[in-house]
């Protein structure tokens, strides 16, 4: 079946065949314009094709609008999707300012037909703004209404997001895209299966974007990210692609760009060096080992046994078929983040790298923190003013730490509970 084409402002369209649209996000605070503006400058300049911008409220409207004069003044016309979380009103107030906003319309209202009335409200706003929608769920974030019929599962996902698309359909509003992320490849992979197969069967395709979501950093963060969107690209799923990572935005560039390469079948531009190893490995095996069509991985590539024995240990982990170390969930930070993210997801690492099997979330803000890591058995939330809250599972067990004390805590919460 063919995928629609949404076209994001003048220039860019998604759901073209043999075109992987590459796309990142903003970690600086919104309302500061000077930096958001520079960031987005050197985003454009590394080939971002879309640059995602959180709009924590209605006071942050006017800054994007000021960040979209300022960058076309400048001549970077690359276009740009206001993240809303839960506010309606502010979905409705930028949609006219931005080419895309992305939202989880569950997220509207606590009751479900208000939440409806309000998303269709949103989209006769876009319809009359040639603004394209991303619906954008993820796992652990998906409202009262469809975990008590469906549990929070893959299946879940797939049947919250058609209940919006159907509604996208019956307003005759089509330009949307649409994204069922998760932090675990498995989850991930599974929940984009079933909605692929939901709309095929609704005989409405809309255009996917892919991404696991707070995949962490470093080499992990690029394997785990890579072994889940491979997966699906390779089964010809997916049209846009984010690759989340715990650091510079511009550092998830390089990476989207070689997936977007090699799954479009265009030249790999990326040179050889010790990533673009890494990445062949994660997508030459990680589907296979996640699919369960392999078992095991001998690799040999050139850089010694002890490399080449790290790097199983990796693609295993990423593809969630043996735990060699703590798993760990790491937003990439945004401009919700309220410390700072990158030094705390290292510190927590130093004082919990030994506990194998584990899986522990750093997270940026209170916001959405504590539903995104929905894997996780530990959480580590940034409260803001130097605090940080630890959770187990979704609980909030410990508040308003310290963050030079907030690690210990962490640890020493865990190791009295095992």
């Amino acid at each position: 079946m063919e995928t629609l084409k949404v076209r994001i402002g003048n220039k860019l369209v998604i759901g073209e065949p043999g075109h992987i649209v590459v796309q990142t996000m903003c970690n600086t605070h919104t309302y500061d314009v000077d930096a958001t503006v520079e960031q987005c400058k050197a985003m454009a300049a590394a080939g971002a094709e879309l640059i995602r911008i959180t709009v924590p409220g209605m006071k942050d409207v006017p800054c994007i609008r000021e960040i979209k004069e300022r960058l076309r003044s400048d001549g970077i016309d690359t276009p740009l999707v206001a993240d809303i979380h839960f506010s309606s009103e502010t979905a409705m107030a930028v949609a006219g300012i931005v080419e895309k906003v992305r939202i989880n319309p569950g997220n509207f209202h606590p009751d479900h037909e208000v939440a409806r009335a309000r998303f269709q409200e949103l989209l006769g706003i876009c319809k009359q703004h040639g603004t394209a929608i991303r619906i954008g769920l993820n796992h652990g974030s998906l409202g009262k209404y469809i975990t008590e019929l469906y549990g929070n599962t893959p299946l879940a996902m797939a049947k919250a997001a058609m209940e919006w698309l159907q509604m996208c359909i019956d307003n005759d509003f089509l330009q949307v895209v649409v994204s069922l992320k998760s932090s675990n490849t498995v989850v991930m992979v599974e929940a984009y299966q079933i909605l692929h197969s939901l709309m095929e069967e609704s005989g409405v395709l809309f255009p996917m974007h892919l991404g696991v979501t707070e995949a962490g950093n470093g080499d992990s963060g690029r394997i785990k990210s890579c072994v889940g969107i491979a997966t699906l690209l390779e089964e010809g799923i997916g049209n846009t692609i984010r690759v989340s990572l715990t650091e510079d935005p511009v550092a998830e560039i390089p990476v989207a760009r070689y997936l977007a390469e090699r799954y479009s079948g265009r030249e790999i531009t990326m040179p050889a060096s010790r990533e673009r190893v890494i990445l062949d490995a994660a997508c030459s095996y990680g589907p296979d080992l996640l699919m369960r069509r392999r078992d095991s991985l001998s690799l040999n590539t050139g850089l010694g046994a002890e490399f080449d024995r790290y790097l199983e240990d990796e693609i295993m982990q990423a593809s969630r078929r043996r735990f060699y170390k703590p798993e760990y969930i790491a937003c990439p930070g945004c401009g919700r983040t309220m410390y700072n993210l990158q030094d705390a997801f290292e510190k927590v690492k130093a004082r919990t790298s030994h506990l194998k099997g584990m899986v522990i979330a750093v997270m940026g803000c209170i916001v959405n923190g504590p539903g995104e890591m929905a894997d996780a058995d530990w959480g580590y939330v940034g409260e803001g003013n130097g605090k940080v809250s630890i959770y187990k599972k979704n609980v909030p067990v410990l508040r308003h730490i310290p963050e030079d004390d907030a690690p210990d805590k962490l640890l020493e919460l865990i190791e009295s509970q095992q």
